[in-house]
């Protein structure tokens, strides 16, 4: 009776064993899955930071060629003729009018058609007023 006893015991005992085993496998697969999850979701972010970095790094070298091209001297002096209307010394400013207005007071253009000179028998015709 002491030997089913033990045999009984020691069977639970393996069931048991079996399921606490197959509980910490499931416990550790579920781990495993939501690790992959987070691993996934955080490269997606990494490509999406590094796409940004990269378009800030385009928008960067645009930026400084941008600056290079305005510290240009004839740049500035572009704009101060071109906005401000300031002239270097012995210069002459002409300031014309809006295009609109400019179109109101030039002169209109008349095309004249080219005409034939009338033949010699219709001058005859008109003369003796036939």
């Amino acid at each position: 009776m002491k030997t089913n006893l033990i045999n009984m015991f020691t069977e639970r005992v393996k069931k048991l064993s079996s399921l606490f085993l197959l509980l910490i496998f499931i416990a550790l697969s579920l781990s495993l899955y939501r690790s992959i999850t987070r691993t996934g979701a955080v490269n997606l972010g990494i490509e999406e930071a590094q796409e940004q970095v990269d378009k800030l790094k385009e928008e960067n070298q645009r930026l400084e060629e941008k600056i290079k091209e305005v510290r240009n001297i004839e740049f500035v002096e572009k704009q101060l003729r071109d906005k401000l209307g300031l002239a270097k010394e012995g210069e002459i400013v002409i300031v014309l009018p809006e295009d609109e207005v400019l179109r109101k007071l030039a002169p209109e253009i008349h095309e004249e058609e080219e005409v034939l000179p009338d033949p010699n028998w219709k001058k005859w015709a008109q003369l003796f007023d036939l």
